[in-house]
Parts: C-alpha cells; structure tokens; sequence
C-alpha cells in the first residue's frame, strides 16, 4: 500500500511539474508575441501619422496615391485623430452610434481617456503652429493574444484540479481495495478455529464435560461468528433489516457494561416513548456502538461515564454518544474519522475511520462530533432516516 501511495505522489508530483513547464513556456512566448504585435502596431500608427501629415501638408512631391492607401489599409487599428482645438478631425475603425452634440463630446472624450491608458498618442506636426493628435487602441488581435495567457492559466488549472480529483480517487480506491480485502481475510482466517470451537463445544455437551462452564463457551463462540460476520460485511452492500433500534442498541451496552470497568457506568436514555425502527443492518451497527463505547473507555482512562441519548428531530433519529473523557481538539473534530489517526501508543486507528463508513456508506447517515471540550469530555452524533411503523 506505500509504494502504490508513493507513486501517486510521484506522478502527480511529475504532472504537475510538466504543466508548470508547459504554461510558463507558453506564457513566455506569449508574452514575447504580444510585445512583437504591440511594436508592429505602434509601427504601423507611426507611419499612418506621417502619411495623414503628408496627407495634410501641402508637399509638391508627395504620392497622394500611396499616402491614400497606406491610411486606408488600416482596417484592425482603432484611432481617431483630434486637431488642436479638440475637433475630432477623422477617424477609422470605430462605430459611433447616433447620438446628441453632448453625448457626442463625451462619448470621445472617453474614448481618449481609454486610449491614452493603453498607448501614448502620436503627434502630428502639420506646420510650426498647428499639429494634431492620434489616440489608438490595440487591435482586436492583440487583445485576444493578450488574454491567451489567461486562458491558458485557467486551462492548466481546471487541469490541475482534475488530476487532483482522479489521484484522490484512485488512492481513497486503493485504500478501500486493501481495507476489503484485509477484512475479507480476517474473516476467513477465523472461520477454521471457530468451527472447529463449535465441533469442540458440541463434544463437550455430548460427553457431559464442564456444563457449568459450557453456556458461556457459547457465548464466546457465538460472539467470535459475529466478529467473523462484520468482517466478512466490509466491502459489500449488507443487507439492511427493518429492526428495533431500542432492541439493537440495548444489546450492544449489555455486551459493552460487561467488559468494562465498574467505575464507568455506561447507560442509555431514550426521549421518545415508543420503539424506533430503522433499517439497519444490527452486526454492524451495533459494531459502530462498540466501538465508539471502546474509544470512550480509552478516552476515559479508567474512570468517568458514558451516556448513549436517542432523540428524534423530524425524519431523523439522532444518537447522542457521550463520555467524560479528555476531549478532542476543535481543529481534529474532521480528523478524527481520518484513517491511521489515533492518540494511542498501540493500535492502527481505523475505530472510528469504520464507524464512519460503516454509518454513512452502509447506512446513508451521518456522524459527526457535535461537541468536546479538553478535560471534559466529547459527544459524536448519529443522524439515520426514521420510519414509521403504522398498524
């Protein structure tokens, strides 16, 4: 399971260095291409100015025909060009909608405004006392290679995002893959010994052998098939039984006050008057009680309290689980459910990593620590969709 984990974080480490690599490339070059783009067009606005000054100029030997075209090929720029009293003297490549003298002026003083962010206007001497003004924008070309980076960044990263997604599945995958399969093996690996238990335990009877001892081997070997069952569960949809909750949940704490310490009372308080059904399946469910009365005793350290509460709060049944333990940290309310997390020097914490499964994937509830506070103990929650019994 750590090597497979590892390579995922190896190739995830080596996709998202690759698309680092290709956007900064990209970036790069497109950046470059902008510049080049950019001084194409000043070029381009530079010349068109001095063909509308010759254009302006009384000059003998000027070509009006190519000045003429020069002006005229401009169909990409936007750029209109003002005279010294503020006239708007011509203009190209820019709609101007009907409109008032007021709105007009306006509407080009705006577009000055504008311009002169994006490019210094142009001047145009025509003689020592008169001269005019070119604003320009960038062409619609430019600003679509201006906003390609952009893109760009928002493609690797929806990218990015994607394989995030794909390598969390696959691991939380392989984790389930090796979670089923460790179960699916345990519960095997106790099937020989309890069948032979069971052979033995049948001997016994038939030959009269320790019969004040004999009702509490089976006991034992009824609980060992029940272990054996729940493991067996893990992985696949078990088949949930319209049950009594009050029944499943009395049995687990009888099994639970046996095991524990005298010096922790484990009792159970219910608000509603009648019975509650559910649809669950009992040997895992009362495993979830099991274990979260188990991390409580731990939690307790020998000495304290464990209150189970059911309550009911609309369509939902809601099972209140409390101890008087040390707490958990706010900021570990989520982790906790994390597998692998324990505060124990033994054990691989995967209590409570199961009881969430158990409650959300098998039983399309919920579960969560509703509150705990340092040295005074925590309460988790169970929410699981009532039904009700009609006669």
């Amino acid at each position: 399971m750590r090597v497979t984990f590892d390579n995922f974080s190896t190739i995830r480490f080596l996709f998202t260095l690759l698309a680092l690599v290709i956007i900064g490339a990209s970036t790069f070059f497109s950046n470059r291409l902008v510049q080049h783009v950019a001084q194409e067009e000043h070029h381009k606005m530079a010349l068109w100015a001095e063909a509308t000054r010759k254009m302006a100029s009384v000059e003998e030997s000027a070509d009006y025909a190519f000045l003429l075209k020069v002006i005229e090929d401009n169909t990409t720029i936007p750029c209109f060009i003002v005279a010294s009293d503020g006239a708007i003297v011509s203009y190209r490549n820019i709609e101007v909608p009907k409109m008032s003298a007021a709105e007009e002026q306006e509407f080009w003083q705006h577009k000055k405004r504008r311009f002169s962010r994006l490019n210094d206007p142009i001047i145009i001497r025509i003689d020592k006392n008169s001269r005019q003004l070119i604003y320009y924008d960038n062409s619609l070309l430019l600003k679509e290679l201006s906003y390609y980076p952009v893109v760009q960044w928002c493609i690797v990263l929806i990218f990015f995002l994607s394989l995030v997604f794909f390598f969390q599945s696959a691991r939380k995958a392989e984790r389930d893959r090796v979670w089923v399969g460790l179960s699916k093996e345990t519960a095997h690996q106790l099937g020989t010994p309890i069948s032979s238990l069971m052979a033995w335990v049948e001997l016994f009877k038939s030959e009269n052998i320790a019969p004040e001892v004999l009702p509490e081997m089976e006991k034992d070997v009824s609980r060992l098939q029940m272990i054996a069952e729940r493991f067996s569960k893990v992985g696949s949809a078990p088949e949930l039984k319209m049950v009594c909750l009050n029944d499943v949940l009395d049995n687990a704490l009888a099994y639970m006050r046996k095991r524990v310490s005298s010096k922790i009372p484990v009792t159970c308080q219910y608000s509603v008057d009648a019975p509650i059904y559910l649809l669950l399946s009992p040997p895992l469910f009362s495993w979830v009680i099991e274990n979260l009365c188990k991390n409580a005793v731990d939690a307790m350290e020998g000495r304290g309290a464990i209150s189970v509460e059911v309550s009911r709060d609309g369509e939902k049944v809601c099972i209140d689980v409390s101890d008087t333990g040390k707490g958990i940290p706010k900021s570990k309310f989520k982790t906790v459910f994390n597998p692998g997390y324990t505060t124990k020097e033994r054990g691989w914490g995967l209590g409570l990593s199961l009881v969430k499964r158990i409650v959300e994937e098998y039983h399309h509830g919920s579960i969560v620590v509703k509150r705990s506070e340092l040295g005074k103990g925590t309460t988790f929650r169970i929410q699981l969709k009532a039904v009700d019994m009609k006669d």
